[in-house]
C-alpha cells in the first residue's frame, strides 16, 4: 500500500503517518522516496490499541458528520459495511478493491474508512449517491 492509501483507509493525515512511521508505531520501506507498507505492517499497525481507538474516532466521526449535514448539495449516501473474513489475503483484496475505486474515480467528495477487527471488516464509504452505487455495484459484481 502507498501512504496515500493507508491515509484513506486509516483517515489519518500523510503527515500523521509520517510521523507515526518516525515514532515507530508504522513500519514501512521507502522505495525510490515512495513509502510502502505490505498487508501485514498495516495490520501491525491499526491493531495497535492506541492506533485503533483513533480510527474508531475517525469512523464514526465520518458517520455523525454525515447523519449531521442536512444542506447537502447533491444527493450523498452514507454505506456501513461489514464483511467476515477468514484470512489476510481477504483483508487486502477489499482494501485493494476498495483504494482503487475510490482513487480511481478521483471524487474528491467521497469518502472511506476501513477498519479490521478479528474476523471482520468494517468499510464506510460516503459521497455522491450515483458514485458510491457504481462501486458497490462492481464490488458485488466482482464477488
Amino acid at each position: 500500500y502507498t501512504i496515500n492509501e493507508v491515509a484513506v483507509m486509516t483517515g489519518f493525515t500523510t503527515r500523521s503517518l509520517r510521523l507515526f512511521i518516525q515514532q515507530g508505531f508504522l513500519e514501512g520501506e521507502k522505495i525510490d522516496g515512495k513509502w510502502s507498507f505490505t498487508v501485514e505492517q498495516l495490520e501491525a499497525f491499526i491493531s495497535n490499541p492506541n492506533i485503533k481507538a483513533g480510527i474508531k474516532i475517525k469512523n464514526n466521526a465520518l458517520v455523525y458528520d454525515f447523519l449531521a449535514d442536512f444542506e447537502k448539495s447533491e444527493s450523498k449516501t452514507c454505506i456501513i459495511l461489514d464483511i467476515h473474513i477468514s484470512s489476510n489475503e481477504e483483508f487486502e483484496e477489499i482494501s485493494t478493491f476498495f483504494c482503487t475505486a475510490m482513487s480511481d474515480e478521483n471524487v474528491s467528495a467521497s469518502k472511506m474508512k476501513l477498519e479490521r477487527q478479528n474476523n471482520s471488516v468494517r468499510l464506510i464509504i460516503s459521497g455522491p449517491e450515483d458514485f458510491i452505487a457504481d462501486v458497490m455495484k462492481k464490488w458485488y459484481e466482482k464477488k
